[in-house]
Order: structure tokens, then C-alpha cells, then sequence
């Protein structure tokens, strides 16, 4: 009886298998020499780089707020963020807008790539080599021709509570 529980739990606790051929696309950019991506549906708007006001007394990792249409956004220094040194001209920097319960956020990364439509089943759980910064603000991996491309899970990125502990 106990093997069947065994069995039983094991089966419940596997996540559903995706349809075999479905995929998910992408938005890749780099930080550093790293490359990332962020779900297509997360983003609001890919900017070239803004004027981004300072603010005061502001956790290093954001870099200030922008208008955008009339909406002030915060913008968030992914460099800092991830613990890598800061770019001389953060004006400079790519912006991906992300919408994270009603507020929008301005990433700033070094540059912004393409959209990638990668295999669901090609995607892997962190792996154990991963920085144990970068294991907490992604999702998993895919494991490209010539790079690893590391998935950010947004609110692990955002939730900057971790980022000053």
C-alpha cells in the first residue's frame, strides 16, 4: 500500500507536460556579458535610452523615474540589481517597461536583442553552477547554440527587500 501511495504523490506532485511542439517567446537583452530573456507578455514597451531624473535617498538599484505618456515609472538598474558594476552613463541604457500589480517598471539593461519563440520542453530548471544571485531572480534557463540564456522571474528581480539584505 505504501508504494502505491509512493506513486500516487509522486504523479500529483509532477507539473503538467506542455503540448508537444508548443513554444513561448522571448524578449532577450543583455546585462553584462550575460543574456536574458523576459516573457514577451510581461512587456509594456522597449525604450531607447531616457532622460531618467534621480532620486534621492533611492536604494542604488533604482536609478530614478522617467515620464512615460504622463505615468511617472521607477527605473530599475539590473546591473546594480544583479551586483555588477555600474555603467558610467546609466542615460545610455536600454529600457524594458514591465507591469508588476498596476506599477510600471523601467529596466535598464545595456542592450535589447531580438524575440526568441523557444521549445517549452527545451526549458530547464536552474542549474546547481548558476551565481547564486542570478538562481534568484530567474526562472530557469535554455541552454542556446552559443550562450545560456538565463528566464528573469520579474518579481524576484523587482523584489529589491532581497536586494538590500
Amino acid at each position: 500500500m505504501t508504494a502505491l501511495n509512493d506513486e500516487r504523490a509522486r504523479s500529483e506532485s509532477v507539473t503538467p507536460v506542455a503540448a508537444a511542439g508548443s513554444t513561448e517567446d522571448f524578449v532577450t537583452l543583455v546585462v553584462g556579458k550575460q543574456r536574458f530573456g523576459i516573457p514577451v507578455l510581461a512587456v509594456r514597451d522597449v525604450l531607447g535610452p531616457q532622460r531618467i531624473a534621480r532620486i534621492p535617498l533611492a536604494p542604488k538599484e533604482v536609478a530614478g523615474s522617467l515620464n512615460l505618456r504622463g505615468r511617472i515609472v521607477t527605473a530599475i538598474d539590473v546591473r546594480q540589481r544583479l551586483g555588477m558594476t555600474a555603467r558610467d552613463d546609466r542615460n545610455a541604457m536600454w529600457c524594458i517597461v514591465v507591469d508588476r500589480g498596476g506599477e510600471l517598471y523601467s529596466l535598464l539593461v545595456d542592450a535589447v536583442g531580438e524575440v526568441l519563440s523557444l521549445p517549452v520542453d527545451r526549458f530547464e530548471r536552474n542549474v546547481s553552477t548558476i551565481e547564486p544571485l542570478l538562481r534568484e531572480v530567474s526562472k530557469g534557463i535554455y541552454r542556446l547554440d552559443d550562450v545560456l540564456l538565463v528566464v528573469l522571474d520579474i518579481d524576484s528581480l523587482l523584489d529589491l527587500r532581497k536586494a538590500a539584505a
